[in-house]
Parts: structure tokens; C-alpha cells; sequence
């Protein structure tokens, strides 16, 4: 492969592989995967968590907890209750649409080739999308309510389970 052909095939080939990854814990974009939140009432919130079809369903689960953790620290409250929650399960179609560029080279013979094809993956995977309604307060969370969460152990014990985004231009 020429040198052009290289250089051309790194970032396809880095775009493949970001497609094939589990969705960090970020914001969601229009039609994107990652966290929502709606403010309800003044301490009730609805917030949600979308994977990509690569995303375990414990890992939905365990970033809506610490959205959910995050916000009630970052709006001066101590703990959450969540009145009620749910994930659910969208399949998605495994096959697939991949487009290639071959190398080319500049002389005598040159050529490019270029690549279309389809998956043969017939395999079907799954999008989850958990979601909660939550009431964030002040104080210590009380100990005879199950529903009831301490923000920070939340966070503290979760935070080493979140993948955040990969940095961009650094």
C-alpha cells in the first residue's frame, strides 16, 4: 500500500472503531446517546440514559445513579430518592452499511479503489435506556427509606466505573 493509501485508511479506520464503542458518560446530544434531565418541580427531576448498542445494561444503570448523584450535589441538596425507574430494551438491527478506501499512487500505474458492503451479522443488539424521577433534598438521607440514595457515596463509590469522553485536541 502506498503511503497515500495509509494515510487515507487511518481515519476510516478510526471511525469504524468509535462506532464500536461503549457510550461514555456525557450529555446527549439531539438523537445522541448519554444523559437527559428535565426539571420537574423546584427538587423533583426526570433524567434518563441512552447506550449505544455496545453499552451493558449495567452501565446504563450505574451512570443514571450517578447523574442522578451528580445533580443533587451540584444543586446544593445531600441525597435523592427516586420515586420510580426503569430500563428498557430496544433491539436494533446487527448488519450494517461499511464503506473502504484503498491506497492509490501517483506515477505510471496509479489507481484507487474504493469499497461498499454490507454486514452479514444477522445477530440483533440492544439499546437500553434507564430512567428515573428523582426528589433531591437536604440533610442526612433517611435510613428506613430504601428508595433513598447519599449522593456523595453514590458518586464516590461509582466514579470508578465512569468513562468519560475522549478528550478532543489534546
Amino acid at each position: 500500500m502506498s503511503k497515500y493509501g495509509r494515510w487515507l485508511s487511518l481515519p476510516m479506520a478510526l471511525l469504524l472503531a468509535a462506532c464500536a464503542t461503549t457510550t461514555p458518560y456525557q450529555l446527549a446530544g439531539k438523537g445522541d446517546f448519554g444523559y437527559r434531565e428535565q426539571r420537574i418541580e423546584p427538587n423533583r427531576y426526570h433524567l434518563s440514559f441512552t447506550g449505544s448498542s455496545v453499552t451493558p445494561r449495567q452501565t446504563v444503570e450505574n451512570y443514571l445513579l450517578y447523574r442522578a448523584a451528580e445533580l443533587t450535589l451540584s444543586t446544593g441538596n445531600d441525597y435523592f430518592r427516586m420515586t420510580n425507574s426503569s430500563t428498557s430494551a430496544r433491539p436494533k438491527s446487527g448488519g450494517g452499511l461499511s464503506i473502504g478506501l484503498g491506497g492509490f499512487g501517483f506515477g505510471s500505474h496509479s489507481g484507487l479503489g474504493v469499497g461498499v458492503g454490507t454486514s452479514t451479522d444477522s445477530g440483533d443488539k440492544i439499546e437500553y435506556t434507564a430512567q428515573a424521577d428523582i426528589v433531591v433534598a437536604k440533610g442526612k438521607k433517611p435510613q428506613d427509606d430504601t428508595r433513598a440514595y447519599d449522593a456523595r457515596a453514590v458518586r464516590q463509590n461509582l466514579e470508578p466505573l465512569i468513562q468519560r469522553p475522549a478528550a478532543v485536541g489534546g
